[in-house]
């Protein structure tokens, strides 16, 4: 766990509340992410474009894969520094927010990205992760350990 994580995680703890492990973004997730995304928008945006008559539908794949490099790279060191914490009661989101582990009802795979179901039927997502299974089994863990006594 980096530094600035372990700051920022016992700044947030409760007392007697231990954390379990860190995950975060994974940088060639992101990068795969975004050219798969620009691959489908170009593929898309030049088949409308096409569609429509457009005597330059070439236009489409370098405004899909400008508009996605662009947008990458704007958010890249955003979305990298997201990092979510589980502990033995809870799970802390990056942006402060906190989920019971006992409100947790699951926990399952989107694409490169977890996506963890509270009881009142809120959703937390997490981004970019390189390995999803990993994250998955330590929250249900979690979760059970603590419903469990």
């Amino acid at each position: 766990m980096s530094e600035i994580s372990e700051h920022i995680h016992h700044a947030a703890l409760r007392d007697g509340e231990t954390l379990i492990e860190s995950f975060s973004a994974n940088k060639s997730t992101y990068i795969r992410e975004h050219i798969m995304l620009a691959a489908i928008g170009s593929v898309a945006l030049t088949g409308f474009l096409m569609y429509y008559d457009n005597p330059d539908p070439w236009v489409g794949v370098v405004a899909s894969i400008a508009g996605i490099a662009v947008r990458g790279f704007y958010v890249f060191n955003e979305q990298m520094g997201m990092i979510w914490h589980l502990t033995d009661q809870r799970l802390l989101a990056p942006d402060g927010r906190s989920l019971p582990l006992s409100k947790i009802t699951k926990a399952r795979r989107i694409l490169s990205g977890v996506q963890v179901v509270a009881d009142n039927g809120d959703k937390y997502f997490m981004k970019y992760m390189g390995e999803t299974d990993h994250p998955i089994e330590a929250i249900i863990a979690a979760r059970d350990a603590k419903t469990s006594y």
